[in-house]
């Protein structure tokens, strides 16, 4: 994964102002690889997010912190963890086709993808968008050797399809577990790297523009050469100009 200059990171933030957060997920992830958000597209989206995490990572460090909410008390909490906390263990690789024998069933299927998102990105209704994924993802569907659709597949069989989809790439869903220190509530919840690294990125770009915008009022400096400094340099210059 490759390190991004301050100057790339703003052109890369400044893209993402107008995309959905699919496409804002690919152009980070091809800023950091040096490929094109098309061919990252096709990627499983825990493969994606993997690659966000490295990307993170590269960026911002190991070590991340986030706020939440107890579900028990209300109490706001900060929590801090590590990025290898967020990642789940390699595993063999999966087949890009997955095959599944249940009663008299034969499903083909993949796991979604970047592609798989962006055309239910329009979609207001959960279960409208769930069953659109589903018709995208599922490949062919058999009943005793006679060609079916996917409408004809019990509820049954579609959640083991469901389940054996987030079996095959279980970096797409990871969950944490949390406990808060005041009533001693424990729960679960799921952690998304886009709009958590999104949110990061934001916050990061509008500090450094501050930074930009009061040196260069301050020394005439054009903005290339204030995001040429060093963070501690341009942290010494910022004190010296004062609040």
């Amino acid at each position: 994964m490759r390190r991004l200059s301050a100057s790339e990171l703003l052109d890369v933030w400044e893209s993402g102002l107008v995309q959905l957060p699919v496409q804002r997920a690919l152009t980070l992830l091809a800023a950091g690889r040096s490929q094109s958000p098309d061919d990252l597209a096709i990627l499983s989206v825990g493969q994606r997010d993997a690659g966000l995490l490295e990307f993170r990572e590269e960026t911002f460090g190991r070590r991340l912190i986030c706020l939440t909410t107890c579900r028990g008390c209300g109490e706001r909490l900060e929590v801090s963890f590590n990025a290898s906390d967020l990642r789940v263990p390699s595993q063999p690789a999966e087949p890009a086709i997955l095959s599944l024998q249940i009663d008299e069933f034969e499903v083909q299927f993949r796991p979604p993808n970047s592609l798989d998102l962006l055309a239910i990105s329009d979609s207001k209704d959960i279960q409208a968008g769930r069953e659109a994924l589903l018709r995208r993802c599922i490949l062919r569907v058999e009943q005793s050797g006679k060609q079916k659709t996917v409408d004809d597949l019990p509820a049954t069989v579609v959640e083991t399809v469901v389940e054996r989809m987030g079996e095959a790439d279980p970096q797409a869903d990871v969950q944490l577990a949390f406990s808060c220190p005041g009533c001693a509530h424990q729960w679960q919840d799921g952690f998304d790297i886009v709009s958590f690294l999104w949110s990061e990125l934001n916050a990061w770009a509008h500090r450094t523009l501050r930074d930009v915008h009061t040196l260069a009022s301050a020394y005439g400096w054009h903005e290339s050469e204030i995001l040429a400094l060093s963070p501690g340099r341009r942290q010494a210059y910022l004190e010296m100009v004062g609040p």
